[in-house]
């Protein structure tokens, strides 16, 4: 029998955020879970993604494993009750849809912000992961090599990388295309609810930034700190912390403005400061523009720009699936070839034993040079041989009709009774 892959997908599109935030898997239970697989089912080929917005888990095996899969997830996540999450989880069991999968989720097809910029290294890191326990075979490796190959085509070919395409991603390229002139710009992100946690986790694209957050609730803001490397103040510290901040970003719950002309005013501003405001109602009053040095962006002028990025995006989608669709036909035809490499191999040694056991039967008198000239004449005339049935498995593999003949050509050499030979010996 032989191994199919498949794919098991929770994500957003099927459960909700408290749904996905008890499944996800951080990095030390991926690798428990790798090695589970690997020490409880044999398996290779396996690729386990989780982000904030999936869990996923790749797999090739002969026997559909889904469910098996998904109590093993539960186990490591210390669940009791697993089963009861099994409705939230998408079972992929056939080959080109699994592989399809992997490949619009890699390229940011499948993503919460169409083009998500993060995926395409998350991926790459799930690979990663699984490679360097040995869990990724031929298989794996090259259609991994591939979905990179794809990821680069996207980007070269069409717009569907371009720009930021939500709110929280075109404020971070807001803040980079602003400070790229300021050494180690000083950013201040006030409040973490769900779009400053976006903005947070975002500001990875600016590495030579240094960040502090602040919150009302300070555990939330110590958390997020802590898992991004960034600093923390206590919110009543805030203010102090806005004059020496070349970035101030706001994201609130607040009824009246939070950040006011007369707070901006009484600040010492010696060349700018850029001001971000996120929150709806606004926490900035529009009027601090007045100030000399103030620079002010609101939620609607990002969002414009992010509106503007995200329909370039998806008017290049059409090109983008059909250069997945070109990509997943090329991996394909190496599977098929890939389904004849046995076989071809048998062929070779059977015919190879049958010319061995010939030249040592009727050699055995024969002086070097004679055995020798016998010995190319015989590899070549196998060669020969060789030639139209490997060009014809071939052939039959382009048709998807290569069972036929490998079943023809094993019964006609008795391939498996050669394979067997050359096990025992």
């Amino acid at each position: 029998m032989q191994n199919r892959f498949r794919a098991i997908s929770l994500s957003y599109k099927n459960a909700p955020v408290e749904i996905r935030e008890v499944i996800a898997l951080d990095e030390s239970s991926i690798h428990s879970l790798l090695v589970k697989l690997k020490d409880f089912f044999s398996i290779t080929d396996t690729l386990i993604l989780s982000t904030c917005n999936r869990t996923e888990v790749y797999y090739s095996h002969e026997l559909d494993i889904s469910t098996e899969v998904i109590k093993l997830i539960g186990l490591e996540k210390g669940l009791t009750n697993v089963v009861d999450y099994i409705d939230y989880f998408n079972v992929l069991s056939d080959d080109q849809d699994a592989i399809e999968h992997l490949f619009k989720v890699s390229v940011g097809l499948e993503a919460q912000v169409v083009g998500d910029m993060q995926i395409a290294n998350q991926v790459k890191r799930a690979y990663q992961a699984s490679a360097d326990l040995d869990m990724a075979g031929p298989f794996l490796h090259r259609l991994m090599h591939t979905i990179f190959f794809t990821n680069k085509r996207v980007v070269q070919e069409t717009a569907f990388r371009d720009g930021a395409a939500s709110v929280s991603y075109a404020a971070v390229e807001l803040i980079e295309e602003l400070t790229s002139n300021t050494f180690q710009p000083r950013v201040l992100l006030i409040g973490v609810g769900e779009i400053g946690e976006d903005v947070a986790k975002n500001m990875v694209h600016i590495p030579e930034a240094k960040v502090t957050i602040t919150n009302r609730t300070f555990a939330k803001a110590q958390a997020l700190a802590d898992e991004l490397g960034f600093d923390v103040i206590p919110f009543e510290e805030c203010f102090e912390a806005m004059k020496s901040a070349d970035v101030v970003v706001s994201s609130i719950m607040k009824s009246e403005p939070f950040i006011t002309k007369a707070l901006v005013k009484s600040m010492d501003i010696p060349s700018y400061k850029l001001f971000v405001d996120l929150s709806v109602p606004r926490s900035i009053e529009t009027t601090i523009e007045d100030v000399p040095g103030v620079l002010l962006y609101n939620v609607d002028n990002i969002r414009s720009k992010a509106s503007a990025t995200l329909e370039k995006r998806l008017a290049s989608i059409p090109q983008v699936e059909k250069i997945i669709e070109e990509s997943i036909d090329d991996f394909f035809n190496w599977k098929k070839e890939m389904m004849v490499s046995p076989t071809i191999n048998k062929l070779k040694n059977a015919l190879e034993q049958i010319r061995q056991e010939e030249m040592a039967r009727f050699l055995k008198n024969a002086d070097e040079k004679q055995i020798a000239i016998i010995d190319k004449i015989t590899k070549s005339m196998m060669q020969k041989i060789l030639k139209v049935p490997v060009v014809q498995l071939r052939a039959a593999c382009q048709r998807d009709d290569a069972d036929k003949m490998i079943d023809i050509l094993s019964d006609l050499f008795d391939l498996e009774k050669v394979s067997e030979k050359k096990n025992d010996a």
